[in-house]
């Protein structure tokens, strides 16, 4: 989604520009990937034989009286207004407002502020959309009003089922990434009504039958948000206590649940198909296809989300024969894929978030007369930054793989099992560098 395709600013703000624009070499960049990722493997082969890592068991408990604070009525209401009130005035844009992204901060509110912008806050401070979800206030809102209306206290509403897991999260990540980057008129007002208000609906009937929990199992924005918090150093133990940790033991902590692996690797597939989609061949197969723009683009993406899965499910495959049978190989290491896609995110969208997110807080203030911004990093810090966060996403995720693997397989297989991830990890590495440099 480029707000402003005509400002070449913007295209290096969006994330992958030309070799031109990222002045760094090929091979330098090719070598140091495969080098870190190498040492990396062979130096936790060596030196690393038994799990360190401890899942929500972990972290240094804050104090209590900060606890209080986080934890207080108060506060969780206050956070509660705030997410609601930013979303009122975001709908209020889209009535009202002009159908215009330079004028209308809508977009830029949705695409930058809220779908990039969660990246660096879940990152920080935990799983944030959980406490601002607006959807969350409505629905405790609409379920304490009929409550009254019927006499009783509101109902939990009937458990999910197992095998639903994070499906539902999956789906709706596909479906904003769709909007984003393959709707034929993504930034327009009526495009994102229809979208936003729909899926508010669809998801406010859904909590009315199955309560609360809802949320937390199936929407797009609180799943984004609790993976990326994984990562961050605040976070809750198993006991409720809100500490300090390691991220690599939130990490660890990450539930198996059933489309875990879809969550990440539509975030991956995605992300990587937003970076090929800005290649002049793929621009020119789109627009010459004789399916048509849309379709081709909905197939490409498709296609992305695909590739990224296959190979997944390949290595994980691959894993069982090497090291034995496990019960769950699809899940067991999809934790692993998350500190990728942080990677990603953040080498594809950290000049959109800070060129574009004050333009739309400029135009949402109605001081938008100032000078156009600009990156705040030159080419070259640019891609050292993109390279640098790929690079660290995937020896973050060998980290985390190797971890597991002595967890669950005899030591004689541990570092054998992890050969097929390894392979795994170069080819998400050679991709992403590929397009970094594209």
């Amino acid at each position: 989604m480029v707000l402003h395709p005509a400002d070449p600013s913007t295209l290096l703000a969006h994330g992958i520009g030309s070799q031109h624009d990222l002045p760094i070499s090929p091979f330098y960049a090719f070598a140091g990937a495969f080098t870190a990722l190498f040492v990396s493997f062979l130096a936790l082969g060596l030196l690393w034989s038994a799990s360190r890592f401890r899942g929500d068991r972990s972290g240094l408990a804050l104090p209590a009286g900060l606890q209080r604070v986080a934890d207080a009525p108060a506060t969780r209401l206050t956070l509660r207004g705030l997410g609601l009130a930013a979303a009122l005035a975001v709908l209020l844009h889209l009535l009202l407002g002009p159908d215009d992204p330079a004028r209308n901060p809508a977009p830029g509110a949705v695409y930058v502020l809220l779908w990039v912008g969660l990246v660096p806050a879940s990152l920080l401070l935990g799983p944030v959309w959980r406490l601002i979800n607006p959807l969350r206030t409505l629905h405790l809102l609409l379920s304490r009003g009929r409550a009254r209306l019927r006499g009783r206290p509101p109902g939990p509403g009937r458990p999910l089922p197992a095998r639903l897991g994070q499906w539902p999260a999956a789906a709706g990540l596909f479906g904003f990434t769709w909007l984003e980057l393959v709707a034929p008129d993504p930034a327009s007002t009526t495009t994102l009504l229809i979208a936003l208000t729909g899926y508010a609906a669809v998801h406010l009937l859904l909590a009315a039958r199955f309560g609360e929990r809802w949320f937390t199992d199936a929407d797009a924005f609180e799943a984004y948000s609790g993976l990326l918090a994984r990562l961050a150093p605040l976070g809750r133990r198993s006991d409720g206590r809100l500490v300090l940790r390691n991220p690599f033991h939130g990490l660890d902590a990450t539930p198996e649940r059933p489309g875990l692996v879809a969550t990440v690797c539509v975030l991956l597939g995605s992300t990587a198909y937003d970076g090929f989609s800005d290649n002049p061949s793929w621009i020119n197969a789109v627009q010459t296809s004789p399916l048509g723009r849309t379709p081709t683009a909905t197939l490409g993406l498709l296609a992305s989300i695909a590739l990224v899965a296959t190979l997944y499910c390949l290595c994980a495959a691959a894993t069982r024969l090497v090291a034995g049978p496990h019960p769950g190989p699809l899940t067991a290491f999809a934790h692993s894929l998350v500190p990728i896609a942080v990677g990603y995110l953040i080498a594809h969208y950290f000049s959109l978030l800070v060129t574009e997110g004050p333009r739309t807080v400029s135009i949402a203030l109605g001081t938008d007369n100032g000078p156009e911004p600009s990156p705040p990093l030159g080419p070259g810090g640019l891609a050292t930054l993109q390279v640098l966060a790929v690079v660290t996403g995937h020896v973050l995720g060998v980290i985390a793989a190797h971890d597991r693997s002595v967890r669950l397989f005899p030591p004689a297989k541990a570092v054998a099992g992890q050969l097929p991830l390894l392979a795994l990890m170069i080819a998400y590495t050679v991709g992403g560098l590929a397009l970094l440099l594209n």
